[in-house]
């Protein structure tokens, strides 16, 4: 029996028993449930529902802090730097990724692929509509645990444009390259070579 599914009496409409007689207006009709949820699959839907409250809850959150973050870049001219933590929720939310715990040293949040957890860090950037194509990323930390980078490029309030996708070794392999001080020593890529080693996942 699968969890969540009431269980129904037999012998309606070929196999469920049915009190109505079956006509040419109601060819068919819905089973008669024997018994609600039992209590394993109720807890279950509480805990889902108790999830999808706080997801709904800290959207609700997020569409106040940009509010806040365009209103302080409006006064001050400055970002208020809430960019990392719109793009991780953006990205979970979007690409079906599980948060990890807050400060986690190394990725932000895991993908389960072929039963294995692939652990992946997330960057954000929000560019204006003209931008200096040299743009770079926050830095990547290749001294930690991590299976890939996803970048989310946002617009200057805050929503989704494209989010790219990069594995760990072509990641690294591209910050090794010799020649950039931001690439060697500081661990950022620019937008466009991030883009150049990296896979287009969203919107498909």
């Amino acid at each position: 029996m699968i969890l969540g599914a009431a269980s129904f009496s037999e012998g309606l409409c070929g196999g469920f028993s049915c009190p109505q007689p079956i006509s040419r207006n109601r060819p068919t009709c819905w089973p008669t449930p024997l018994f609600f949820y039992p209590p394993r699959a109720t807890s279950i839907l509480n805990s889902l529902e108790a999830y999808m409250a706080k997801e709904e809850e800290i959207r609700e959150v997020l569409k106040e802090a940009k509010s806040v973050a365009r209103k302080y870049k409006k006064l001050t001219g400055r970002p208020l730097g809430i960019t990392g933590e719109v793009a991780e929720v953006t990205a979970a939310s979007l690409l079906g990724l599980e948060l990890a715990e807050a400060r986690q040293s190394g990725y932000d949040a895991i993908r389960v692929e072929n039963e294995k957890e692939k652990k992946i860090q997330i960057k954000g950037r929000c560019l204006p509509a003209k931008f200096n194509p040299g743009a770079r990323i926050g830095s990547i930390k290749i001294d930690k645990e991590w299976d890939s980078v996803v970048l989310v490029i946002m617009d200057e309030d805050f929503n989704p444009l494209e989010i790219y996708e990069a594995e760990g070794d072509a990641v690294v392999n591209a910050l090794r390259e010799p020649g950039s001080k931001a690439r060697n020593e500081r661990g950022q890529l620019s937008i466009s070579k991030f883009k150049s080693i990296g896979t287009k996942i969203w919107p498909k």
